[in-house]
């Protein structure tokens, strides 16, 4: 199953979970409203109008009773929702995380930081801000709505416990629910099931302050010691029932999750090429007495996303939202012994002194050589990439691995500061050549922080000779730091980014492709899903690969030979080439519409795009970063391309 198939299977899940969660919502409505409304018959609280009222419901106040109910589980999950709108960064800071990208602080650190951005340069999607949890256990998650507002998140038992290795095969574990669809789903679950907790919460509140004020009254009247007792009644049935729907919810969301658990430890085995990888992680939290058991006071709420399983239920199996241990080792190591690894968590995992990063595995790295970045590529590439959009390989690791070793140390220090990745950015978009340079630095002068300008001219001999494949890259590895501007910060950057792109009066496709990767990225777009197909794209699918055709074809007759090539590869009839590169604006507007596509349509595009900057026979690395951008303001994400 590749990615655009797990995309749809996705939705497909989420429209039946949601199905799902529904029906539970309603019976519970319908049980709450029926047992409260015999509660208040049982004390008296109701009239009784004739003989047939006291046999049956009063209709009209089951009716108000299942208002007030549905009104309280929709405003728990909307407030829940509006709580995990920041994304991902809102679940690592109610578990206890600290953001480590921009001041990792021991070696452990470090390693863990060039694992996630090897990983997501290696798969075409933003690096992910990185958060430490100070807990003991072995355990991971991956959290957010979009790719673009993820976050990971790892403890520190798992930074000192495993190897680099082993971390990779974690790492990549989540990324695959990053990929697939299951981070997103997930975290709307903790907005549902968080409403039909509160039902729960409220009955638990009502039932304390009733009992209390039972006792103070219990020598009143009797009139006054009736009415504390339908309060304690009332307290009691929404607590019982609050907390039976959120029993079946568990049990939804537990079925839910095993299955995500053994795709993804698949999807890593085959990212890392190295069973071992996810293997070893997995032998480790069995053989370790903190196994991957989370210490935060929260971590009951997101028990779905771990790694390893967070907590303990002891009531059934049922509601394990993991698989068990054995089961998953043995999926990936058919020969396993069964036999778990004596682990120990060392003194230095709180103390700051350990050793330098662990060396990446030799074996491992040696089966990759040769591997890597070229400066320019074969059609074929291209059509390799497409086809492992969102289940990325270890080729693409060591490709992701040979980019960051090029970059020069002063550009990767700098990305991992939120001052300096803003000078970074502006670098990214200065002219080599010397008139146009000298107008867009003009441009700056009176605009820019006097210690960004410090910055930027620091960096510019670095900047200048930085190749282009690795233009990409190297803002990808900025955004996490520039995730951190405030949002005032950040429209000053863009409103500087617009300056220099437009000192020529020309913006070319690469610079708006890179601002709209900085915009997506830091912003974040908000979660669309797929409802076209590309039949009905075909106006959208002329401005997109006609800009594309301009771009790698400086005549015009080659341009309209590439476009017409690629239309072969679309559902409609050949399409025309506009006269010049459209408008962005235009450009804009088609790639809106154009990432709304059902998963499974996007293929074609992307290889219709591929046909049509591989028209000459190459592609030149810009062609090969402009391609990705694009794909990237689709959500496809795509891994580099490899040389031949």
């Amino acid at each position: 199953m590749n990615f655009f198939e797990h995309q749809a299977r996705a939705k497909r899940n989420s429209g039946r979970l949601i199905v799902l969660l529904a029906l539970a919502v309603i019976s519970l409505v319908t049980l709450t409203s029926l047992v409260l409304m015999l509660l208040l018959q049982v004390f008296g609280e109701v009239p009784a109008y004739s003989a047939e009222s006291r046999i049956g419901l009063d209709w009209l106040l089951v009716g108000l009773i299942a208002t007030v109910v549905i009104g309280v589980v929709l405003l728990g999950s909307l407030y829940k929702s509006s709580q995990l709108s920041k994304g991902g960064k809102a679940v690592a800071e109610r578990l206890g995380g600290r953001l480590i990208n921009l001041a990792p602080q021991s070696p452990e650190e470090r390693r863990i930081l060039n694992v996630v951005e090897e990983m997501a340069i290696a798969s075409g999607t933003p690096v992910p801000p990185v958060y430490l949890l100070d807990d003991p256990g072995i355990n991971a998650f991956a959290a957010g709505l979009t790719p673009q507002d993820a976050v990971i998140g790892i403890t520190r038992g798992a930074i000192f416990l495993l190897s680099r290795d082993e971390l990779q095969g974690v790492i990549a574990h989540e990324f695959s629910h990053i990929f697939h669809g299951d981070m997103r789903l997930n975290t709307r679950l903790v907005a549902v099931l968080h409403g039909i907790l509160l039902l729960g919460l409220i009955g638990g509140e009502l039932l304390d302050s009733s009992t209390n004020r039972s006792l103070r009254l219990s020598g009143g009247s009797s009139g006054r010691n009736k009415s504390a007792g339908v309060l304690i009644a009332i307290g009691c049935a929404l607590w019982v029932l609050g907390y039976t729907g959120t029993f079946f919810g568990n049990l939804i969301k537990a079925a839910v999750s095993r299955q995500r658990e053994f795709l993804a430890d698949a999807a890593a085995v085959q990212f890392t090429r190295n069973d071992q990888s996810i293997a070893g992680a997995l032998k480790k939290i069995g053989g370790y007495a903190g196994g991957s058991q989370l210490q935060a006071s929260h971590a009951a709420e997101f028990s779905h996303m771990y790694f390893g399983p967070g907590i303990s239920l002891a009531l059934s199996s049922l509601m394990d939202t993991h698989p068990p241990l054995e089961e998953r080792i043995r999926r990936v190591e058919p020969r396993w012994d069964g036999s778990f690894p004596h682990v120990v968590l060392p003194a230095a995992a709180y103390n700051n002194s350990a050793d330098a990063e662990a060396p990446v595995s030799a074996n491992w790295d040696a089966a990759l050589s040769g591997l890597s970045a070229a400066p320019s590529y074969s059609p074929q590439a291209a059509e390799n990439a497409i086809e492992h959009i969102g289940e990325p390989q270890a080729a693409h690791l060591s490709a992701a691995r040979n980019s960051l070793q090029r970059l020069a140390a002063p550009l990767k220090a700098a990305a991992h500061r939120s001052l300096d990745a803003q000078a970074l950015v502006y670098g990214l978009l200065l002219s080599r050549e010397e008139p146009q340079l000298g107008k867009q630095l003009e441009l700056l002068r009176a605009q820019l922080n006097p210690d960004i300008a410090l910055v930027l001219q620091q960096l510019r001999g670095e900047l200048s000779a930085l190749a282009d494949d690795l233009r990409l890259p190297l803002l990808e590895l900025a955004i996490p730091a520039l995730k951190q501007l405030a949002p005032q910060q950040f429209v000053e950057l863009k409103k500087n980014l617009v300056l220099l792109a437009q000192a020529d009066r020309v913006v070319n496709l690469m610079e708006w492709s890179l601002f709209r990767i900085l915009e997506r990225s830091v912003q974040g777009p908000r979660p669309i899903d797929g409802q076209y197909r590309l039949s009905e794209m075909a106006a959208e699918c002329a401005v997109l690969l006609s800009a594309l055709a301009h771009a790698g074809h400086h005549a015009p007759e080659l341009a309209a030979q590439a476009l017409a090539k690629a239309c072969a590869a679309l559902p409609f009839e050949p399409l025309t080439l506009a006269a010049r590169s459209p408008e962005l604006k235009s450009l804009d507007a088609a790639l809106k519409r154009l990432s709304q596509l059902l998963p499974l349509q996007k293929p074609r595009l992307l290889k219709a795009m591929a046909i049509c900057i591989a028209h000459d026979g190459r592609i030149n690395a810009a062609e090969a970063e402009l391609m990705r951008a694009v794909a990237e303001t689709l959500d496809c994400p795509m891994p580099p391309l490899l040389g031949d």
